[in-house]
């Protein structure tokens, strides 16, 4: 047998010892500390404005080879600058330096980077106030700003 407490006055000893326990697991950690907030630059919001200061290619990872598109955005609210991908045929011609976008959380495994791009966790779903989805189906024209 293991060295579990039973009998009738052992239900505080239990409780205490899965407390302590806990401490052992680095998700009930990061969830107890709040790490994920403090670590986000988006500071656990969905979507956040920014402005685009650079427009770059990232090489996807191995065994693909090809040039992903995306930017470098410096957020409203903090200051902070991410790197965010543009999803999209050609998406990039509809986004010039200075812009306004809007980014959102791409989606993958545990908040981490999705699919072959590396290092980027983060994608462009509106420029100057306008869905690049529709501007990429040619529903509207680029606003001038």
């Amino acid at each position: 047998m293991g060295n579990k407490s039973n009998g009738l006055m052992a239900g505080k000893k239990l409780k205490n010892k899965r407390k302590e326990a806990r401490w052992h697991n680095k998700w009930f950690i990061k969830k107890a500390l709040n790490l994920r907030e403090k670590a986000d630059p988006l500071q656990g919001a969905h979507q956040a404005k920014g402005i685009v200061l650079e427009k770059r290619q990232i090489e996807a990872k191995q065994p693909n080879s090809a040039m992903r598109k995306a930017c470098v955005v410096q957020l409203l609210k903090n200051g902070k600058q991410i790197t965010s991908f543009i999803p999209g045929d050609n998406a990039q011609r509809f986004i010039n330096e200075h812009d306004e976008v809007v980014i959102e959380c791409i989606g993958g495994k545990m908040g981490r980077a999705k699919g072959d791009i590396p290092c980027v966790r983060w994608q462009v779903i509106k420029v100057n106030d306008q869905s690049l989805d529709a501007l990429l189906k040619g529903k509207i024209e680029k606003g001038r700003r």
